[in-house]
């Protein structure tokens, strides 16, 4: 199948390369452009408390403040503020009413203490104003974004000359902030991912085309994936979160340059043997086009599986990753050999070092050793893993995504200093809904709902009932002891703050406690129940994936078993640097699935490869100590490259800047390593090694092939599916 595909694309070469070059004009030109959303209600299902809680809100209380932004006040000398700076504000908040428009926000609101003064702090140094949400509006849209620069432009021009410091922070500037933070890492991860790719070709290689190659290539990929992504997503009404664009270079960038790599190895030592540079190409994706086209099919079957999340963050991000490595596997399997064939040996220039067999002095030793002591190999690699993934078990996940916002920023200092001086829950009132619709509410009951509510932990004041215009439901606002984007206060909503408001609802009504700590609480549930869904269909349908490629029903075990192991050892490791020794008190949620999507899910190639390399020394007639032994041997430089331009890739993810973008980026690049270079160069053969002919029931694809002598031979015929 792959040899003819091989000679189809030899022989039609400018076509397929034409082919490419106008769908991806026409795509780019049609194609809507991929956006993203920052509003975390929108990744959960209706049936969840914090979602039950903003639907009523928004039926039964359409005029409901909702702050959209918040105006933290000080004077820039330092000193208290004075009368006069209150009637500043006022006049600044009457000026700035009418240009901030109808489209996000409402006029600004002065807060207010029970005289009816401007609410400052206890020194008298900081005063904050409110800038509702108008109706309708979201406060995560491209609208919201471009009203909150004019609305910091703003604000620039009217405190001119008053001595004042206004600065804007809350739920809108926020999202403003990390979008702008965003854009940069994106930029940043794209640059250092290229100039990564390049330098670390050129150490291989020393070819500027073949340099240049993955980086035209996946260019051209990248605008095919996105279109599609893009039309994807709007289709099946898809959410993908703002991260999703820095996580599809990496993802396009690094597959498609390990793709690349897998092809290229195997043509390089095919063109050593004297074949034609055709012959080679037919015969380098007759071999390599079996195990890049599994591979290829487990990653895009791993993301896939995100399809039966709960959030749609995750149901949006799973087809748009398999979208993308389906395009690159495609264009590894036809556009690149297709501008192989048309470049010729010219591909190498000037390296003329690409005729000559290497010596690969290191990867005889590591085969020399795993050979001769599997058993030994096989407990040092796996024990070590296992230590590491003890520590696991501590991971803490973390739904603090201010964290995640970069130092400096203006909204990140205006909640500093708002925090510092007001109670840390003013900053976003948490709202209870009761729903009363049928049951008849006595006005004693509802002032005991309010004092349960009160005395619940974490709870500084409430505020209510406030009742709707039909008087079926009642509103309730809680001012936490917490910031409302804390795990402190997720926990409380969560556990003492809902438990208080279900046992204390009237009788006949229902009670919801939303806001963003519900919605982080909800979301927590919805993450637990994922990793009990997700993972083992994943890892189902990978096996059965394995056992059709290998014609064997022991090996996807061992295989999924190695794979498991190497995502604890590195969710474990990341615990360890970033909470035992960075003093993070927890990691970003997301981050064990975004270890599954890579490590997992990309870590199976490697083993997919050295696993094929392995059968086909078998095949040659060699027992299981000297397959080992010769599948390190010569496939481990290949392994080698492609784990290290692929950790390379995704640590670029590091200087992003952001505790969120880091940690990703950290446990994505140890993952990739401890995969390819322990799990699959030590772990796998010689597992493989001591079960030998086991290993291959009942198919058996290691049996001996009619002609092999199980003698060495040329590197250029040992090199299987790279």
């Amino acid at each position: 199948m792959f040899a003819a595909l091989g000679r189809f694309v030899t022989r039609f070469r400018w076509y397929v390369i034409a082919a490419w070059i106008l769908v991806a004009v026409v795509v780019g030109a049609t194609a809507p452009t991929l956006q993203s959303t920052q509003d975390n209600s929108e990744f959960l299902p209706d049936h969840y408390e914090s979602i039950k809680a903003l639907t009523l809100q928004s039926e039964k209380f359409s005029d409901a403040f909702s702050p959209g932004a918040i105006l933290v006040i000080e004077r820039k000398d330092g000193e208290e503020l004075t009368g006069d700076d209150a009637e500043k504000v006022t006049a600044i908040g009457s000026r700035l009413g009418p240009e901030l428009g109808p489209k996000t926000f409402q006029p600004l609101v002065v807060a207010q203490d029970e005289s009816g003064k401007p609410n400052l702090s206890e020194d008298g140094t900081v005063m904050f104003a409110v800038i509702p949400l108008a109706d309708g509006a979201t406060g995560y849209d491209t609208q919201a974004m471009d009203d909150a620069k004019a609305l910091r432009k703003d604000i620039e021009k009217l405190v001119a000359g008053s001595g004042l410091e206004i600065r804007a922070t809350g739920a809108v500037p926020q999202g403003l902030d990390s979008q702008e933070s965003s854009a940069d890492t994106l930029l940043i991860v794209g640059i250092a991912t290229v100039v990564l790719i390049v330098g670390l070709l050129a150490l291989i290689f020393r070819s500027v085309l073949i340099c240049l190659l993955p980086i035209v290539v996946v260019g051209l990929v990248s605008s095919i994936a996105t279109g599609a992504i893009a039309w994807a997503n709007d289709v099946f009404d898809l959410k993908a979160d703002s991260s999703v664009q820095q996580i599809l270079i990496v993802v396009l960038y690094g597959v498609g340059t390990d793709y690349i790599l897998f092809f290229l190895f195997r043509h390089r030592e095919r063109l050593r043997t004297g074949a034609t540079v055709k012959d080679s190409v037919v015969h380098s994706l007759d071999r390599a086009g079996e195990a890049i086209a599994s591979a290829g099919g487990a990653v895009i079957v791993a993301f896939m599986a995100l399809v039966l999340s709960s959030l749609s963050i995750f149901r949006a991000i799973g087809p748009a990753l398999a979208i993308a490595v389906f395009v690159t596997l495609l264009a590894a399997l036809t556009l690149v050999p297709a501008v192989v064939s048309l470049l010729g040996k010219a591909l190498f220039w000037p390296s003329k070092s690409w005729q000559e067999e290497p010596k690969h002095g290191t990867f005889i030793k590591l085969g020399n050793a795993v050979g001769r002591r599997p058993g030994l190999t096989a407990l040092v690699s796996g024990g070590a893993m296992t230590v590491l993934a003890i520590f696991a078990l501590s991971f803490n996940p973390s739904f603090d995504f201010n964290s995640s916002l970069p130092e400096g920023v203006e909204s990140t200092e205006a909640m500093e200093t708002f925090t510092e001086h007001f109670s840390a829950g003013a900053a976003e009132p948490v709202p209870v809904l009761v729903d009363a619709e049928g049951a008849d509410v006595a006005p004693d009951q509802l002032a005991a709902f309010a004092t349960a509510l009160g005395e619940a932990e974490g709870v500084d004041s409430v505020a209510g009932p406030l009742p709707s215009k039909d008087g079926t439901a009642y509103q309730y606002y809680l001012t936490l002891s917490d910031d409302p984007v804390s795990d402190a206060a997720q926990d409380n909503v969560a556990g003492p703050i809902r438990d208080a408001a279900h046992d204390a609802a009237p009788k006949g009504t229902e009670a919801y406690v939303g806001g963003t700590p519900g919605i982080f609480a909800d979301m927590s549930s919805a993450m637990a129940r994922d990793y009990k869904v997700v993972f083992p269909v994943a890892a189902v349908i990978i096996m059965l994936i394995l056992a059709l490629l290998l014609r064997s029903l022991v090996a996807p075990w061992f295989l999924m078993a190695a794979v498991g192991l190497g995502f604890a050892a590195t969710l474990g490791l990341t615990v360890i640097a970033f909470q035992h020794i960075g003093g993070e008190a927890g990691l970003i949620f997301m981050l064990p699935i975004y270890i599954y999507l890579f490590v997992t899910a990309l870590g199976t190639d490697y083993n997919i490869l050295m696993i094929a390399r392995l059968r086909e020394e078998a095949r040659e007639g060699r027992d299981p100590h000297d397959a080992a032994r010769q599948a390190v041997t010569h496939a481990g430089p290949t392994i080698a490259a492609a784990g290290v331009i692929l950790a390379g890739t995704f640590a670029s993810l590091m200087l992003g800047g952001n505790t969120l973008i880091v940690s990703m980026g950290f446990a994505l690049a140890v993952g990739i390593l401890i995969v390819s270079f322990v799990m699959s160069m030590f772990f796998t053969p010689a597992l493989t090694s001591l079960l030998g002919h086991t290993a291959w029931w009942p198919g058996h694809g290691d049996e001996k092939r009619d002609g092999a002598t199980g003698g060495d031979e040329p590197e250029s015929e040992l090199v299987s599916a790279t």
